[in-house]
């Protein structure tokens, strides 16, 4: 696989001017997008993560299109670009709108107010990211590390390769182990237990999640040691010397009627977790601080765009680096900000929020100046950052956390003379859901951003229009941004999200946790009603600035393991189960990588080129396993709502769960030596 910081020869020359925007790419793309939305708001929802999906949508499209008399490369690059927006959106969804459903300011996904706040963020992200191209790809030459995997897929699939036969096996796979874990209940979903010392309580467990463990391979030994690192952070330390610190009647109150492993969980969920807001907030700032050069150099060829359009000056732009004119751009933030802020005032109206008619208005207009600032400005580091370390590692979570807390700071500045929020919890409530959507809006934008600029590198390299890919994903917005809604009150009827449940008698066990919509809701309604857990807050910034000292130590040696700040902050907020399968799929992706280069070294072949096909191979098992689970996630919903109970497919009895513990242990293990298996082949 070729280094990202290389300059790319297109492999479609710029005078080859093949169809790019075909019927049959944009119906394609237009129902991969939907797909991919909804199966990553699954994943997201249940663990706080989503991956790309740029490589899964690429190998189906040149599966479909080639059944087709004529297709090309540049169609199929077209089809993932579209698709791709779809896994992006339900990120920045994912992570904001459920926190209105956790504060119980909704009580369900409105269709129209769900589908125009994800179409709106997202186009704004896509528009903030044109004038961003030039810098970003051409000038600062990052790495964009899924968008050149994703252009070398393409290639390889212009030239032949069994990459589809890869992902269809391990998503049936995948399937049948959730339908048998989620519906029949033959496979434990989690093993975990409890152990006490004295005061102090230590929990432990693993999900059994095949979802987790392709996580973890994609994003590698790094991100996944620097996840588990976290995760340690929090159950290792945190909850035992807490625990051990508090009074024995403080400590009942946490936990309630709560035993073992549940006891633990909720000394992490109402106080440890909150470590985990301080580090995002102080790795927001910093990944802001060292962005300020090349966001500079955008905003500069931005400017620079724009008085060549007002001049007139006629440039021979070639095919491959023609992008949207920057007036449409212009015009088009600018006519956005009236449709949102016509949703601001619809979600957030007078009666929720019942100040004077001139503060209500000055806070519905700030609300929609804010989200354009910050959009662009966090469009911009979520680009900068994609190109960095992916697309999957972009920490769109931090960049939403720093701005749903200044946007609260904020208005309790502005309201906090009428409001008494220390008193009045509807009324902070709505203040807290005005922040949330600015938030939503800025994490749409910022989530499409950095995928867009995957996109736009992977078309860099095999030749294709720019406009024509920015087009495209605008089309894979529009299909995501008419499905979320209702994926997301499916799943919301089926199983619960972040301890809401809309009906007695449901299962908590299968209620999907959306970690980050609960950490959102946390700091938005924390300042307003004052209760935030400012110790812990402050604690884990204290934790994140020493992680960022020690990444710039490592920096400063060349060292080839790093520790970015945003990767420990997401394991300190997420529950310890989740972080181990993630790490074991890390270890599986750096056990495989050695295996080898060591047997490549042995048999004196071409050590890069063996790499390279394990990692292909590896990357696209991965996927499958990922795309399996979650759709079945999705599927699986559908009875689940229907019947109103989780046990709708269960065929064992309850009394079968020791002998479901030890079917999902060692299935899970099967999945892990089947994926080293795959990961170690050369071809």
């Amino acid at each position: 696989m070729s280094n990202g910081n290389l300059d790319y020869t297109p492999y479609v020359s710029a005078d080859d001017d093949r169809p790019q925007i075909t019927v049959k790419a944009v119906i394609l793309g237009f129902i991969l997008s939907a797909v991919m939305s909804g199966a990553n708001a699954y994943l997201g929802l249940k663990v706080g993560m989503t991956v790309s999906a740029s490589i899964p949508a690429a190998v189906i499209s040149m599966a479909v299109l080639k059944m087709f008399r004529e297709s090309n490369i540049l169609e199929n690059n077209i089809v993932q670009t579209a698709a791709s927006a779809g896994e992006s959106l339900a990120a920045g969804v994912i992570f904001t709108l459920p926190a209105l459903i956790i504060m119980q300011y909704w009580t369900d996904f409105p269709f129209i107010d769900t589908a125009a706040i994800a179409l709106f963020g997202g186009v704004l992200g896509v528009l903030f990211t044109i004038p961003l191209r030039r810098a970003l790809i051409l000038e600062a030459k990052l790495k964009f590390p899924e968008g050149v995997a994703t252009g070398e897929v393409l290639k390889a699939g212009t030239e032949g390769g069994k990459g589809v036969r890869a992902i269809l096996v391990a998503a049936i796979a995948g399937g049948l182990y959730k339908l048998g874990q989620t519906g029949l209940k033959i496979f434990s979903g989690t093993l975990d237990g409890v152990t006490r010392a004295g005061k102090s309580i230590f929990g432990y467990g693993t999900d059994l999640s095949v979802a987790l463990l392709g996580v973890g391979y994609i994003v590698g030994i790094n991100i996944a040691v620097l996840v588990f690192a976290g995760g340690l952070i929090s159950w290792l330390f945190g909850i035992p010397i807490y625990t051990a610190s508090v009074s024995t009647a403080e400590l009942n109150q946490i936990i309630g009627d709560a035993t073992g492993f549940d006891a633990a969980l909720e000394v992490w969920s109402q106080k440890i977790r909150f470590m985990g807001v301080g580090a995002m907030v102080i790795g927001g700032i910093w990944a802001l601080v060292s962005l300020i050069k090349p966001l500079k150099d955008g905003i500069v060829s931005s400017w620079e765009a724009v008085k060549k359009a007002r001049s007139g000056e006629a440039v021979d732009i070639p095919r491959t680096d023609q992008d949207t004119p920057i007036n449409f751009v212009l015009f088009g933030i600018i006519g956005l900000s009236i449709p949102v802020f016509l949703v601001f005032v619809h979600v957030i109206d007078v009666q929720h929020l019942p100040v004077s008619s001139g503060l209500y208005w000055a806070t519905m207009l700030f609300g929609v100046l804010f989200s354009l600032f910050a959009g662009f400005l966090f469009s911009s580091v979520a680009g900068y950052m994609a190109g960095l370390v992916g697309s999957s590692n972009n920490p769109i979570s931090g960049v939403t956390i720093a701005t749903i807390l200044a946007t609260a700071l904020i208005l309790l500045a502005m309201l906090g003379s009428q409001l008494n929020f220390g008193v009045d919890t509807d009324r902070a409530t709505a203040a807290a859901a005005a922040a949330i959507l600015v938030g939503s809006i800025v994490a749409c934008a910022a989530a499409i951003a950095g995928d867009n600029m995957q996109d736009l590198k992977a078309g860099h390299i095999v030749g294709a229009t720019p406009y024509k890919q920015q087009i495209m994903q605008m089309v894979g917005v529009f299909a995501a941004a008419l499905v979320i809604a209702p994926v997301l009150s499916l799943l919301f009827n089926a199983y619960g999200i972040g301890g809401v449940l809309p009906r007695p008698g449901m299962s908590m066990e299968e209620m999907l946790t959306a970690p980050q919509a609960t950490l959102m809701q946390s700091v938005a309604e924390g300042v307003f009603t004052q209760q935030l857990e400012w110790t812990m807050i402050w604690i884990g910034a204290a934790i994140a600035v020493g992680i960022i000292i020690l990444d710039q130590i490592l920096k400063a040696k060349d060292a080839n393991f790093r520790t970015p700040v945003l990767a420990v902050a997401v394991g300190i907020y997420l529950p310890i189960e989740l972080t181990v399968p993630i790490f074991i799929g890390g270890i599986v992706a750096y056990i495989a990588g050695k295996r080898l280069t060591s047997g490549a070294e042995a048999a004196g072949e071409d050590v890069e080129k063996a790499k390279s096909a394990g990692e292909r191979n590896g990357l696209l098992f991965a996927s499958g396993l990922i795309t399996g689970e979650a759709l079945l996630g999705i599927i699986l919903a559908i009875p689940f709502a229907i019947q109103e109970s989780t046990n709708a497919l269960r065929i064992v009895p309850e009394s079968f769960a020791p002998w479901a513990d030890w079917l999902g242990g060692i299935a899970m293990i099967l999945f892990v030596v089947w994926l080293y298996k795959i990961a170690t082949k050369k071809t």
